[in-house]
């Protein structure tokens, strides 16, 4: 297989990451540099020198509360990017890293999943290629949050399945939803919790069952909450922390 594709099976990088170390000479194959598009096979020796590891090293991750009105990534159509919001006035004074903010570390952010410019929550950003391949890639399944307000889109009761419906059975552009853990949590809010993202999945899920979406909140990525993070601002992913 191609080498920038091995070394992310592999976990190393990820696949824009693997040809920057390729170009930059820190990945050898049997002694010899690597050049791009080179492809290798088991029985090669591989060596990515420290110099790599030492640069991911220094890659950040942010948790921002993204608030309304923003879009998780390039700007469009009037509205700012979630990633203008990292800025040292924004950077949430109860952060637990206790980390000092770099004005490097708001260059080259990319989200690692969306949410809706109408949606609120945790946001995760990154420097970092494999935190991103970790949330987004096609084999990830760690699970994402929402508190989910709802109101009927007709008059008078709901079905009596509407929970079952949208824990399992939908589908979206003809394609099945994998299974959902969804509760009530109060009266007019649900809980979701999801295992893959497709667009405005949520607000189509409830849709296809008879309810409007009137607020939707992401609280939790995996084993990261958005806890008492304030709206607008952000915190640094700690080196202890892991999705």
């Amino acid at each position: 297989m191609r080498l920038s594709k091995w070394l992310t099976a592999q976990g190393l990088a990820s696949r824009r990451e693997a040809d920057e170390w390729i170009e930059a000479g820190w990945v050898r194959v049997d002694g010899v540099p690597a050049r791009l598009g080179q492809r290798v096979t088991p029985a090669q020796r591989i060596e990515v020198d420290p110099a790599a590891r030492q640069q991911q090293a220094r890659r950040v991750t942010i948790l921002l509360h993204k608030p309304l009105g923003y879009v998780s990534g390039q700007p469009e159509d009037g509205h700012e990017a979630a990633a203008s919001l990292v800025t040292a006035a924004n950077h949430w004074r109860d952060d637990p890293t206790r980390r000092p903010f770099h004005p490097a570390h708001a260059r080259g952010l990319a989200p690692a999943g969306r949410l809706d410019i109408d949606s609120t929550g945790l946001l995760v950003l990154t420097q970092d290629g494999r935190v991103a391949k970790q949330l987004i890639g096609d084999d990830s399944a760690i699970e994402k949050e929402y508190l989910v307000r709802v109101e009927p889109m007709r008059p008078g009761p709901l079905a009596p399945d509407v929970l079952e419906r949208l824990r399992h059975g939908l589908e979206l552009d003809g394609r099945p939803l994998k299974p959902a853990r969804v509760s009530w949590a109060n009266e007019d809010r649900l809980r979701f919790v999801l295992r893959e993202g497709r667009k405005r999945q949520i607000r189509r899920m409830c849709e296809l069952v008879g309810l409007k979406v009137v607020a939707l909140k992401r609280v939790r990525i995996g084993r990261i909450v958005l806890g008492k993070l304030p709206p607008g601002q952000w915190r640094y992913l700690a080196d202890h922390e892991r999705f």
